[in-house]
């Protein structure tokens, strides 16, 4: 199984990006999904989740007024919309699945990870 992360950039603070993470029909048809990013010398936290059925979509606090996640059953790609971008949302992005119906908030729950794509957004 291969989770194939993209979309980071630089970016100025309060603009947008988009990332992407395509996964292999078998896995996108039976998993559900989650981001995570990892700043600087921090440990690694959740950002958003979706269900396998894209019906019960989750964020952070800090973040859900800002990010989406949404599922394309047509492209196996799960996207992670987000805007108004922070300077302390500056970190490494992680795509991440699980063969379940639920997300959960909890790392350890997801058995599959994808590279990281790194967002860097400037003040």
């Amino acid at each position: 199984v291969q989770l194939q992360a993209s979309g980071g950039g630089l970016v100025q603070a309060g603009g947008s990006l988009r990332l992407s993470c395509a996964a292999d029909r078998r896995t996108f048809s039976t998993s559900a999904f989650a981001w995570f990013r990892q700043a600087s010398g921090q440990e690694r936290e959740f950002v958003a989740a979706i269900s396998r059925s894209g019906s019960h979509p989750g964020a952070e606090d800090s973040v859900k007024e800002r990010f989406t996640i949404h599922r394309s059953p047509a492209e196996n790609t799960v996207y992670l919309q987000m805007y108004f971008l922070k300077p302390e949302d500056t970190a490494v992005y992680y795509c991440a699945a699980v063969p379940s119906s639920d997300w959960s908030r909890q790392a350890e729950s997801y058995r599959y990870w994808g590279q990281g794509t790194l967002v860097t957004v400037s003040s």
